[in-house]
């Protein structure tokens, strides 16, 4: 064996062995982490650190980017060493409903989970708040009312999260996805939940809708171009949610505004009012969700529209 043959192994494993003791470093220090991939972006720690501030509850939160490989191993590492409670986001919330020992009965509805908690016997208990919270922020805004009809966009597990707490108010949805088989499945899937239909984008001329959310992930990894366009809306009566969340207007909310939109709003609210679930279910505290989403938005470079003076 070539000298550089051998020294390309010893660095290989130089770097695996560094790598293990960096996660072993974070896993020893924090009790409580945010797993996904990406996760540089986040706000969660930030949001977690004024919650801290604001209960007293010790919760030294963190974020770990980790392969989708690498995830289970990780996350039940993590359990063992330290952990006591751990967010989940895009894209393995299906997979750690899989590795919960116990789950909410509205994570077994979604099949999907983004908060776990170390319960008694090192069991985890898997929940899903992303709907829950979603349904607390669209309450702040007043952009939602019973009975209304809401355009979905995208078919995924962001849009798999929130559709039961939408239908829990009687309103119908229509799902609309590049792939529509995706949307059909999922539409097929809630069914039995209520009034949830899969449509073409093709179909869709006119937006005859009373909230629009935007559930896909478009301008977040790379710029593209919206698969839909050309449509014919009513901007002052259809309110425009996007899940995400940037600094500056998230590129949905831009092709919003672009079109006319008067009313709408990232997802800084129900990021949130899903942590502040989430919090609830580690601490048995919830803390003052207004607060810190005005503490939050002090540092946007735009204005959030809401609804609280619109009749």
């Amino acid at each position: 064996m070539e000298k550089l043959e051998i020294f390309y192994i010893l660095l290989k494993f130089l770097i695996l062995l560094m790598e293990n003791i960096f996660e072993m470093t974070i896993f020893q220090k924090y009790n409580y982490l945010l797993f996904g991939n990406p996760v540089n972006h986040s706000k969660s720690p930030i949001i977690y650190n004024y919650f801290e501030k604001y209960t007293n509850f010790k919760c030294n939160y963190h974020t770990k980017c980790v392969e989708k490989k690498l995830f289970l191993k990780n996350v039940l590492n993590f359990f063992k060493i330290h952990g006591k409670g751990a967010n989940i986001t895009t894209p393995f919330k299906e997979e750690a409903y899989k590795l919960s020992n116990i789950v909410t009965r509205r994570a077994q509805i979604t099949r999907s989970v983004n908060v776990l908690k170390k319960i008694s016997n090192n069991k985890i208990l898997g929940d899903n708040t992303d709907g829950i919270g979603l349904l607390y922020d669209l309450r702040r805004l007043n952009f939602i009312q019973s009975r209304k009809k809401i355009l979905l966009i995208g078919a995924g597990g962001a849009a798999k999260g929130i559709i039961p707490n939408l239908l829990s108010l009687n309103c119908s949805i229509d799902i609309v996805n590049r792939t529509f088989s995706r949307a059909y499945n999922l539409a097929t899937y809630f069914k039995n939940l209520g009034n949830i239909n899969a449509i073409k984008s093709s179909d869709l001329k006119v937006l005859n809708y009373h909230l629009v959310i935007n559930a896909t992930s478009f301008g977040i990894y790379k710029k593209s171009d919206f698969f839909i366009s050309n449509i014919i809306f009513y901007p002052e009566r259809t309110m425009f949610y996007d899940l995400y969340y940037e600094n500056n207007l998230t590129e949905f909310l831009k092709w919003c505004t672009n079109q006319g939109a008067i009313y709408y709003s990232d997802g800084i609210g129900m990021l949130v009012s899903q942590a502040a679930y989430s919090f609830y279910l580690w601490s048995n505290l919830f803390p003052n969700i207004e607060l810190i989403i005005k503490i939050l938005n002090k540092n946007k470079e735009y204005f959030i529209n809401n609804l609280n003076n619109i009749k």
